[in-house]
Order: structure tokens, then sequence, then C-alpha cells
């Protein structure tokens, strides 16, 4: 009679281990030969991986840590821990094709640690200049500075799949009783903050939109004179049906960009304001070498230092104040200051401290300059200025709307960063080896930063 209590506990011993291995928190459904599309299912459900066969580099401790700070964040940061032998063919690709969520993604592989993002969560410039500053430390601290670098100058927002910040279980009733008491004891103060709070912000709001809308009339204007010096008429002799298009395209553009900003009533709405004037400038440019009998030009952003002096022409290295060298559009005659050795011709904006660069005067210049450079190109043209680093802050989508958040091309609409987009990401931003800008793939995004590969 004494086996038959033994007997019973088999299965009841075998549903213990089962659940107890199924609430690993950091790898789920995971093996030591685990696929992509595993990781990817457990990075669904949490912002931290670490494969069976690589727990020796992190605890399930620090596992949680980690976990719980990128949750309490509100970020779309994604850490993998994986053996030094783990397949790494097009593994980042691959990765966020099976994730299918926005983010930055950061993969430690035995003693190599490398990461990826969308543009729209974080530049290149800025991805590859965090993953150097946290090479050669062991895997603990490399990724806990990964980690809080990441935090502070990351975009976007954690996948709704997460369940909210971490530490959140469940409440009990007289929690939830006390809790309702002092709402409701307290809901006509909180009422009367909610109101005075959304007064301040529409009158800082509207502050931000008077400061702008100097610029952006001065840019209407500017446009207009170009306009009347183009001297262009539909029936003049030589002009055919696709001039014709050009200039009204252009006349199109002026009237839209009147029309916008006289009813924008925020800041972010002046977006499409500039959007229009960047189209009727490449009108007026196409026109130009219709009537001159020049090859078209190609579709390009704007001049970055002044979108006034029309589309660029090439890309040339710039380096801010206190900043980092990169890559900025530029128009002719900017090109060949820069080449010569000379300042480009800078658009300055008045704030409080006088004139300054359009990108050192304040938050409030953000949809502008999105309006004329979208897409994922202007936070990589920005980072290390200081409308750079504002954008970056949370609160400045919610104050001025980001202006920016476009994923992909210039002018595209997309994603904002935690969002699931399934495989519709650039390649680019995911492509190349594996850590040290080398690697397995037999690319990289960044060779010449990282130095040589395995």
């Amino acid at each position: 009679m004494k086996a038959l209590p033994r007997t019973r506990s088999l299965p009841a011993l075998l549903l213990a281990v089962l659940a107890l291995v199924l609430a690993t928190p950091y790898a789920p459904g995971a093996s030591a030969d685990t696929s992509v599309s595993a990781i990817a299912r457990a990075l669904r459900q949490g912002p931290v991986y670490v494969d069976p066969a690589a727990r020796d580099q992190l605890s399930a401790a620090d596992a949680d840590t980690l976990a719980a700070r990128i949750k309490d964040a509100d970020k779309p940061l994604f850490i993998a821990v994986l053996p030094a032998g783990y397949p790494t063919a097009n593994l980042f690709g691959g990765l966020r094709a099976a994730t299918g969520v926005t983010g930055l993604y950061g993969i430690r592989l035995g003693d190599r640690f490398d990461a990826r993002a969308d543009s729209s969560v974080m530049s290149v410039t800025a991805r590859q200049n965090l993953v150097r500053s946290v090479q050669g430390e062991d895997a603990k601290a490399q990724l806990a500075d990964f980690t809080d670098r990441a935090l502070a100058n990351m975009g976007g927002h954690a996948p709704r799949s997460w369940g909210g910040p971490a530490g959140g279980g469940g409440v009990s009733g007289t929690a939830l009783i006390t809790t309702a008491a002092i709402l409701v004891a307290a809901g006509a103060g909180a009422y009367t903050l909610v109101r005075r709070n959304r007064r301040r912000r529409e009158e800082e709001q509207r502050a931000a939109l008077e400061r702008l809308r100097v610029v952006v009339d001065e840019d209407i204007t500017a446009f207009g004179e170009e306009l009347d010096r183009l001297d262009f008429h539909p029936s003049e002799p030589g002009a055919d049906d696709a001039m014709r298009a050009d200039y009204e395209r252009a006349l199109d553009a002026y009237e839209t960009a009147k029309q916008r900003m006289t009813t924008a009533r925020r800041p972010e709405e002046v977006r499409p304001v500039t959007e229009a004037l960047e189209d009727g400038r490449f009108s007026l440019a196409q026109l130009a070498a219709r009537r001159a009998h020049r090859p078209l030009p190609e579709r390009r952003p704007p001049c970055f230092f002044d979108p006034r002096h029309g589309p660029s022409v090439t890309d040339a290295t710039w380096t801010p104040p206190g900043g980092a060298p990169r890559q900025v559009p530029v128009c002719a005659a900017d090109a060949t200051r820069l080449a010569d050795g000379r300042d480009p011709v800078v658009r300055e904006v008045d704030t409080d401290w006088g004139r300054r660069p359009y990108w050192d005067a304040g938050p409030a210049y953000g949809p502008w300059a999105g309006g004329y450079f979208g897409g994922g190109l202007l936070p990589g043209l920005l980072v290390g200025t200081m409308l750079g680093g504002l954008m970056a802050a949370p609160a400045y989508g919610a104050d001025y709307g980001t202006g920016y958040g476009d994923f992909g091309g210039y002018g595209s609409g997309g994603y904002e960063g935690g969002d699931v987009s399934g495989t519709d990401f650039a390649p680019g931003d995911f492509g190349g080896g594996f850590g040290d800008g080398g690697g397995f793939d037999g690319g990289g995004d960044g060779g010449g930063d990282f130095g040589g590969g395995f």
C-alpha cells in the first residue's frame, strides 16, 4: 500500500518539473539549438532572451532585472544572449522579420556583441557609436550599459504584447477599494489640475507655433520670389506640356503652403506646409532643367543647411560643433564652400539667446524640418544637436509631434518603434555581418568603424 502514493506522485512530479521549465522567463520554448523563430516568439513576450546554452553568460536574476528595466522605460529594446557557435548568417534580418516589431535589437553572441535598429528608433550613426561604447565588457556589465545608454537615446514605445511595465502583479480588492476612494476624494482637485495643465500646454503650443510661423512665412515668401524670378509663361515659345505641368505643380504647392499655414493651430501642423514647399521647389528644378535642355534632376532632399537653397545635388561630410561627422545633403553652392574649407550658409532663426542655427533653436522646429527631410533621414542628420536631443525625449512627441517619424524613405508613411510592421522594414537597417563591423556574412554596415571582422 505504500507504493500507491509514490505511483500517484509520479505524474504530479513530472507536471511540476514541466511547469518549472515552462515558467523559465528568459528562454521559453528554447533549446540548445534554438531557432530564430523561437527566439522571436520569446522576444514578443518579453524584452530579454537567454539561450539555454548561454546561461553562464547571464543569470536568470540578471535577465529579469534587465527585462524589468526595459519594460519600465516603455521602449522597444530587444536583447538576446546566444552561445558562441550560434549561426549568424542573416541573423539580425531574420530575427527582425520573425519578430515583426520595430525596435533596437542587441545580440550578445559568445563574447561578441552587436546591434541593429529600425531607423525610426535609432539612427545608424547613433547605433554604431552605442555598440562601440560597450565593446570589451563582460556580459552582465555590457548588457546593462548598453541598455541604460540605449533607453536614454532611442525612440518608440514597447510592444503591447509585453503587457506593460514590469512588477505589475495582481492587485487585491482592498487596494482597489482604497484607490477608488482616494480617486473620488481627489476628483475635483485632479480635474482642476488637468484643466490647468491643458491650458498651459495649449499656451506653450501657441507660443511655439507663433515663433515657427515667422520662419515658415519667410520660406513661403522666398518660394514666391523664386516663382517670380522664373518668369515663365505657359504660352511662351518653346513651352511644352511637361513644362506647363511642372509650373502648375509649383503654383499649386505655393497656394497649398499658404492655405495650410493659415489654418495651422499646432506646431505639428506645420509639417504639411514645408512638405508642400519641398514639392514645389523640386517642380521648379525640373522646369528649369527642361527649359535649359538639361537632364532632369533626381529627387533628393533639400539642402540641409537651408532648405530655401533648393534640392540638394550631393552629400557632403559635416561636423557640428562638439558632434560627430555625418553625411548631409547639400546644394551645389554649399558643397563648394565645404570643399574649400569655408562655412556653409546656414539658416538661422531667432531664439531667446539670439540668432542660432535652426537645429540649435528649440523643439518647435522639429515639424518644420521634418516636412523638408521626412523619413528616417532627419534623426541621423540631427544626432548630437540640440534639436536632435529634444526630439529623442518622450515628451517631445506629445507636445510637438515627432516631425520625422516616417519609416523608410523620404516622405513615406510608416511605423514608430514598438509597432508591429511584420516584414515591412528597410533591409539595410538590419543587414551586414555580426560583430566588430565585419563578419560572418562577409559584409557589415560599418566595417571601418569597428575594424576588421572574424
